[in-house]
């Protein structure tokens, strides 16, 4: 009997929708077949493998003909960073000639072909123009995408709503549209938060003085003490140590508006290379200047730092994981500790807002850790950033409106792979709020495939969400008008990406345990192509969970036909077990938390619940 077909496709290529079937691939609308040919696939896993692969515009496909073990990949091109001949002409050995593919997502591939007549130009040539389609002059997928959805994913974030959310403007903070064509700054969005007495002549004036025009603006708010987090760039402070009065008087501002004695200045970078930054112009707020503030460096390295780590994590997980020196190497790569320091400085950011301190997030240009630091600290702090919708709207506003160079840091259909502008930043935030749904598994309503679904399409190129570096940019290229959004998809199917332990608790603040004791390898994510690595798309409790979901809406069904179908008064006295047995089970399927009265909190924000960590359940 033939075995069960062993699947690696990616996970966002689940309950794909079907418009038609090209020979053994299913098609989302849009995606046409480009070239398909008899290969053999080198499976780290499994050895030599013959089977067809076919190229569409949005993938590539292979299914091996191998009865006893049939084996698939479906893989978006958009994840394929660097296509590489293997061998030659005149290469000897069995399976030496064909074509070496580097992915993205912590996998890379082999494919071997016959040697005769260039084999393997035709695919070659074409694998490369389809994966890297703006170095040859061709559309991504997503503007070339038909696919339809039941609701509208750009609708997700409305800048204006979600500042009324926070209560603003107010007596302190006024929204200004001075960005409006992007004049002020060309990598922010077009509406901004910024203090009641700066003028836009102060802005303008600031802007010149801060990287890239980036000044310092609102991200969020405390709804009782007024304390905000407020993200910016450096100052150009240079190796001559120049002063700017009007940026040291906004500064004052944005203290003044809360009543704050002294503002925190959180400098994402480490000492030594802020001051090293000096050298090209940059620097930081120094305590001459800025008299009012304290100065803190919360020592995250630079993009190069975390492209290494993540190289070097990569090299230890795929294609095989060596359990003898497991810990060692896993130590080596300095992963884990680099997510350590990023939780750990947005917990300082965090502590200090809710103490009641504003304070200022920058790093460098202030779009690759500072989004890190902003965006977890608010995630902590503000329980609707921890519903579906609401992580929705925290990743749009503080990372696409704000700047994050997803192009340049993801490298989309672009074929230099050896970029230096290439960078895992928005990886690793993700890594760190999967860190946080470990420790405090009731706290959030979406669940682990949510992120994995996020992580896979920053790739995929399928959706226009995370195209092209700014709004502007994004604006000029009409994406909003011309793509679908990732957020189109997973509100669609809102179902499968809910924690079902999710408990309601609005004015809970979480303190994650930044500490390599109670950190983890993130393996559903890193490790997932392993076959050998023993996988559960469903927790043993979640799973139980919805059967007993399940049950019970059978047993109410069942009562409530029962009910229907006769009335005298023996008919209540036959349905009082059925009702017993489902209010039972409806306490039993009460999420972990509503169970238990000193976890839960139903108080609004006027009596915030600080939580230091939740023992996993």
């Amino acid at each position: 009997m033939a075995s069960t077909p062993t699947s690696i496709s990616s996970p966002q290529e689940e309950n794909l929708s079907k418009t038609e079937m090209l020979p053994e691939v299913p098609c989302l609308p849009g995606e046409e077949k480009v070239i398909d040919k008899d290969i053999i696939y080198m499976c780290p896993f499994s050895g030599a493998l013959k089977g067809k692969v076919i190229i569409t515009n949005y993938r590539l496909f292979f299914k091996s003909t191998d009865v006893e073990h049939t084996t698939v990949l479906d893989v978006p091109l958009g994840v394929i960073s660097r296509v590489e001949k293997m061998g030659g002409a005149s290469s000897r050995g069995e399976n030496s000639y064909g074509l070496d593919i580097t992915c993205k997502d912590m996998r890379n591939l082999r494919f071997a072909l016959k040697q005769e007549g260039h084999s393997r130009r035709d695919i070659f040539d074409i694998l490369f123009r389809y994966a890297f389609p703006l170095s040859h002059n061709m559309p991504l997928f997503a503007f070339l995408s038909q696919e339809k959805f039941a609701e509208n994913g750009w609708n997700v974030y409305d800048a204006n709503q979600e500042f009324a959310r926070q209560g603003l403007p107010n007596d302190s903070w006024r929204i200004t549209s001075l960005n409006q064509n992007y004049e002020l700054c060309d990598t922010y969005p077009t509406i901004l938060v910024v203090p009641k007495k700066a003028t836009d002549e102060d802005l303008r004036k600031v802007s010149m003085f801060r990287s890239r025009g980036r000044i310092p603006v609102l991200s969020w708010i405390h709804p009782e003490n007024q304390a905000t987090i407020v993200r910016c760039s450096q100052p150009l402070v240079g190796m001559s140590g120049k002063r700017s009065k009007d940026d040291e008087r906004y500064l004052e501002m944005i203290r003044e508006a809360n009543g704050t004695v002294r503002l925190t200045i959180f400098d994402a970078r480490p000492n030594v290379n802020a001051v090293a930054n000096k050298a090209t112009g940059g620097g930081y707020e120094g305590d001459d200047a800025y008299q009012n503030a304290d100065l803190v460096f919360l020592d995250i390295h630079n993009i190069h730092v975390m492209r290494e780590s993540l190289k070097k994590l990569k090299d230890i997980v795929y294609p095989n994981v060596e359990e003898s020196h497991w810990l060692s190497s896993l130590e080596s790569t300095h992963w884990l500790e680099h997510v350590k320091l990023v939780l750990a400085g947005a917990i300082q950011v965090a502590d200090r807002v809710w103490s009641g301190h504003s304070v200022v997030v920058h790093c460098s240009d202030g779009w690759d850790r500072t989004a890190q630091l902003t965006s977890l600290a608010m995630l902590m702090l503000d329980s609707h950033y921890r519903t579906l919708r609401g992580f929705q709207v925290l990743v749009e506003k503080e990372w696409l409106s704000f700047g994050h160079k997803f192009a340049s840091r993801n490298g989309h259909g672009d074929k230099n792979h050896a970029d230096a502008d290439r960078s895992p930043i928005f990886v690793q935030f993700v890594d760190c709020v999967w860190q946080m749904t470990k420790q405090f598994p009731t706290a959030f309503e979406f669940n682990e495939r949510l992120l994995v679904a996020v992580l896979d399409h920053l790739y995929s190129c399928r959706f226009g969400t995370f195209l092209y570096n700014c709004d502007s940019a994004r604006n000029s290229n009409a994406v909003r008008t011309k793509t679908v959004s990732l957020w189109s998809k997973i509100n669609s199917d809102q179902a499968s990406y809910t924690n079902p332990f999710y408990t309601i608790e609005s004015g809970r603040v979480l303190y994650p345990v930044a500490s390599m004791r109670h950190l983890e390898l993130w393996v559903t994510y890193y490790i997932r192509w392993n076959p050998r690595i023993r996988q559960q798309s469903q927790s043993p409790m979640e799973q139980r969970y919805k059967e007993l979901l399940a049950l019970k809406a059978q047993y109410m069904k069942k009562l409530e036909e029962l009910q229907l179908s006769g009335g005298d008064a023996r008919l209540s006295n036959n349905t009082a077990p059925l009702t017993q047995l489902a209010e039972h089970l409806g306490n039993s399927t009460a999420s972990p938390t509503q169970r238990v009265p000193h976890m839960s909190n139903s108080t609004g924000p006027s009596t915030q619940q600080v939580t230091h960590l939740q023992t996993p359940l």
